[in-house]
């Protein structure tokens, strides 16, 4: 056994002539994976201090910032019957186009000539209140007239007051004159009687002083019954002027009563009259919403009733309308972890569905297919889905966003935070930190103003 070991195994490989033996045993070559592996560790460690820009993501809808450019639904105000279509699903049309003609359906409206007819009830009500602002008028004239004629009867009355109480004066100073003739006449008969009893004087002259003392008496008691006529007839003329003011009172009160009773048939008429007015424009009103109209220009879609003669009830929807000029915006939802990282005016990129895009969510710069959007507005109570609803508009500083976008399609978003360097980002990654949190410039000059 000892002839055949006779020299070491190295020696003899290096010595053996064979090609395919040198290239399957690497004996004696020196290996470059130890120069790789440090370039490698020396690059990953440049990596790492490479800008990255941290950003949350969240899934939204496109829609619109304003209400009115949203699509719409078409309801019919009244309830009616399908007379004519005059437009199709699809077919584009402009604001006042005639979209559907409805007929009537209900039976106080079937008269064809029902406007007309309200019209003369109208004419007919107004004639009459122009009769009830006369009869009042001449209520008011006989009001006027019965005052006038009160205080003249009632300065008439006064007049002959006042000359009855002149009478009465005079009356009552002609019996104060019989009275003191009396009074003398009485003490000339009583001297007359002692002078009678003494023989003084004749009884001639005696009866002549009686007779004189009696006609005394006789005006006294003229003079007494003339006064108390006097005070009579200035009695009777007090009840007179009582008599007269009450009569003049109640037909005051009866004319201010036809007064008041036509003013009061003229407002009630006037009251009817409205309400007619209001009938004739409700009618008016209805007639022009037979022909319903577009409120806005727009695509029709989703017409709800087909066939003609088909029944559409008050608040029923017609058709939806969508506006043909819509500012787009894309509604994100949020979750409540990440609501605090966003405020308006911070940037957002996006992706749309069916746009194609390259997305390196750390390099924005660097992303293709991507558009720039703004925050417009965050709600501050959750939606249904327990997250928060943020409303994103185009940027524009950025490129204008698609002409093909529609309302309803998708969109991923790109929310931008703070600038750091890859291997922070890799340390608050594995350590599950949140993102840095910051408010930017926009949004602190947006808060400012």
């Amino acid at each position: 056994m000892s002839k055949y070991i006779t020299c070491e195994p190295e020696e003899e490989l290096s010595k053996n002539p064979i090609p395919s033996f040198q290239n399957i045993y690497h004996i004696r070559r020196k290996s470059k994976v130890k120069n790789w592996l440090w370039g490698s560790l020396f690059l990953l460690f440049l990596v790492m201090f490479l800008p990255w820009t941290q950003n949350i993501r969240a899934t939204g809808l496109i829609t619109t910032l304003r209400q009115e450019q949203r699509p719409q639904q078409l309801n019919s105000v009244i309830g009616g019957k399908v007379e004519k279509w005059w437009v199709k699903e699809g077919d584009f049309v402009k604001k006042g186009d005639t979209i559907l003609q409805l007929g009537e359906v209900k039976v106080e409206y079937f008269d064809p000539a029902l406007l007309e007819r309200t019209g003369l009830q109208i004419t007919a009500k107004e004639s009459a209140g122009t009769g009830y602002e006369n009869k009042a008028q001449t209520a008011t004239q006989q009001v006027s007239a019965l005052e006038e004629g009160r205080t003249l009867k009632l300065s008439q009355i006064d007049i002959k007051l006042r000359q009855q109480q002149l009478k009465v004066e005079s009356d009552s100073m002609d019996l104060n004159a019989v009275l003191n003739e009396l009074n003398v006449a009485k003490r000339q008969i009583d001297a007359a009687k002692a002078m009678l009893d003494s023989g003084v004087i004749a009884l001639v002259d005696f009866e002549r002083r009686k007779i004189t003392f009696q006609n005394a008496t006789a005006k006294r008691i003229g003079a007494e019954n003339k006064l108390l006529q006097s005070k009579q007839e200035l009695t009777a003329l007090r009840i007179e002027k009582n008599a007269v003011v009450q009569e003049y009172a109640d037909k005051i009160a009866k004319a201010r009563g036809d007064q008041y009773s036509a003013i009061s048939d003229k407002a009630s008429n006037d009251a009817e009259v409205a309400k007619l007015k209001n009938a004739y424009a409700n009618y008016d009103m209805r007639n022009k919403l037979y022909f319903v109209t577009a409120p806005q220009s727009g695509q029709i879609t989703k017409a709800r009733k087909a066939g003609i003669g088909e029944i559409l009830k008050e608040g029923d929807m017609i058709v939806e309308i969508v506006p043909d000029k819509i500012q787009y915006a894309v509604e994100m939802f949020v979750s409540p972890m990440d609501m605090p990282l966003l405020s308006r005016g911070q940037k957002i990129r996006f992706v749309f569905d069916g746009f194609p895009a390259i997305v390196f969510s750390g390099w924005p710069s660097s992303s293709y297919g991507t558009f720039g959007g703004v925050v417009a507005a965050i709600e501050n109570s959750v939606s249904l889905n327990g997250k928060f609803r943020v409303l994103v508009t185009e940027d524009p500083n950025e490129k204008a966003w698609p002409t093909q976008l529609r309302i309803g399609g998708g969109a991923n978003g790109i929310a931008l935070l703070k600038d750091v360097t890859v291997g922070y980002e890799l340390w608050r990654n594995i350590n599950g930190f949140p993102p840095e949190y910051y408010q930017p410039v926009n949004a602190e000059k947006g808060k400012g103003k």
